[in-house]
């Protein structure tokens, strides 16, 4: 039967989607552990056919160094956490992006190794009785051989190195910017429990002049003693709370130390108050088609369907034999008048006829395309879906921030002014102050958390189409209708 082979592609296979990783140096780090990680992106792109420039990386351990005692004091100099301060030191520092960064370059260091020759084979054989006759000339025989794939092979291993390699380019990209959404993530955890406290002691504030007030009344026989008892008793749940959100701000703190390979306890700047940024939203169709094309794992998995593809043709080249040249000398056959037929040289070449293990591989390649292909559309569906998921959370955001910023809060500190000035001249009870004041620091509360909620939700946007918000001149043009 006479077997078709694939004509193999010429692949042309970049590794430019890691060529973006730490292009920028991070900032002057406020701590003094040294950075675990320099990357060096290449210079330019591979031409087709050869190896990719080897990145060279110098990765350090940290050095457990203990907190400065006057770290302290530089979070009381007005100075606050910057957010782009903290993404970079985390991508600088974050062992998890060095080791995709040395995965990336081990699968870059396999295209000189599968498109090299194998090493020449000597051989040498010798006659011992030989050595030692008066009648014969010693005999020996010396062989030197040279494997020569099918024409294509090598080419073909190249090409399917290069393309892993690319992927794994990718992954570096999409370990990089999970690390953007979780370093975003534990910043505005850190950023709502620092604004709780702060509502928190505002509330501690307010229950004491209500308590002052109570007293003042109660000495003059107006109110009974349950209005000062009520006070001390919310005065106290309110410091109850103040040690929870002590609790949580530190196990916020850890989580971006963890983040940037520093101690869990060692210090950290405010957050801002107010977090800025509030960039104009596309149209989420416009969204998901750039995520379809910026997404490093879509870009990953097609780079492995592309070196399974390579992968098929050369398993039909398999179908073919490889050549083996060989030269040398034999005088063992060439003594006397042979002599002249001591020189030799040489072809072998093995014979595939084992077609059920090559039929085999054939199949075990195309299996493996289809199951790329398949996992490729689920996972395209699975990010429009998450695009829209994002985008949707993003827009309900907005529209909570914007209510709380133009309604709810100015109506509920009214309301705590209107009250406190009722219960002065004796006209509403101490509970309903009390409630006023409970409503107002469960909205702060609330307003505060969805701000958090805002920046944290548009993290994961950006991380699910890609990097950031991309400019409208970047995002794909509409089709125009005929």
């Amino acid at each position: 039967m006479k077997r078709t082979v694939i004509k193999s592609w010429s692949v042309l296979l970049l590794l430019s989607s890691a060529g973006c990783i730490l292009t920028q140096p991070a900032p002057v780090v406020r701590s003094t552990a040294p950075p675990s990680a320099t990357y060096q992106p290449p210079a330019k792109m591979p031409p087709a056919g050869q190896a990719p420039a080897i990145v060279s990386a110098t990765l350090q351990l940290p050095v457990d160094v203990p907190p400065d005692p006057n770290a302290k004091e530089e979070v009381r100099d007005g100075s606050e956490l910057s957010l782009e301060e903290v993404v970079q030191q985390v991508l600088a520092r974050n062992p998890s992006l060095a080791q995709m960064v040395s995965a990336w370059q081990a699968a870059s260091a396999r295209y000189p190794q599968v498109r090299s020759l194998d090493d020449p084979v000597f051989n040498s054989v010798m006659a011992p009785a030989s050595f030692g006759s008066n009648t014969v000339d010693p005999g020996y025989a010396l062989e030197i051989s040279q494997k020569i794939p099918f024409p294509g092979k090598l080419r073909l291993r190249g090409q399917t190195a290069l393309a892993e390699a690319s992927a794994a380019g990718n992954d570096v990209e999409d370990v990089r910017i999970q690390l953007i959404e979780a370093a975003k993530l534990a910043f505005f955890e850190y950023y709502l429990v620092e604004r709780a406290l702060e509502v928190n002691k505002e509330g501690l504030k307010l229950l004491n002049e209500f308590r002052q007030s109570a007293d003042t009344r109660f000495k003059t026989g107006l109110v009974p003693q349950q209005d000062i008892l009520q006070a001390d008793v919310e005065i106290g749940k309110q410091r109850e709370r103040g040690v929870v959100l002590d609790r949580m701000r530190k196990v916020a703190r850890s989580r971006i130390n963890t983040l940037m390979n520093l101690p869990p306890d060692s210090p950290l700047l405010p957050s801002p108050r107010q977090p800025n940024g509030s960039p104009v939203l596309p149209p989420v169709a416009d969204l998901r088609e750039y995520a379809l094309a910026r997404r490093p794992d879509l870009k990953a998995l097609e780079d492995r369907i592309t070196a399974d593809q390579t992968f098929l043709a050369l398993a039909y080249r398999e179908y073919y034999p490889d050549l083996e040249a060989a030269g040398g000398y034999n005088s063992i056959m060439g003594n006397g008048p042979m002599r002249d037929l001591a020189p030799q040289v040489g072809v072998r070449l093995n014979i595939p006829i084992r077609l059920w293990r090559r039929d085999a591989a054939v199949t075990e390649a195309q299996a493996k395309i289809a199951q790329r292909r398949a996992e490729l559309v689920g996972r395209s569906n699975q990010v429009s879906f998450q695009v829209q998921e994002a985008y949707e959370q993003l827009v309900e955001s907005e529209r909570v921030l914007d209510l709380y910023k133009k309604t709810i809060l100015p109506a509920a500190d009214a309301n705590v002014k209107a009250a406190q000035a009722a219960y002065t001249t004796g006209k509403i009870p101490f509970l309903t102050l009390i409630e006023a004041q409970r409503n107002l620091v469960n909205l702060k509360d609330r307003y505060y958390e969805a701000t958090a909620d805002y920046f944290r939700r548009l993290a994961t946007l950006e991380r699910v189409i890609g990097g950031p918000l991309p400019p409208p001149e970047e995002l794909p043009r509409p089709q125009q209708k005929k």
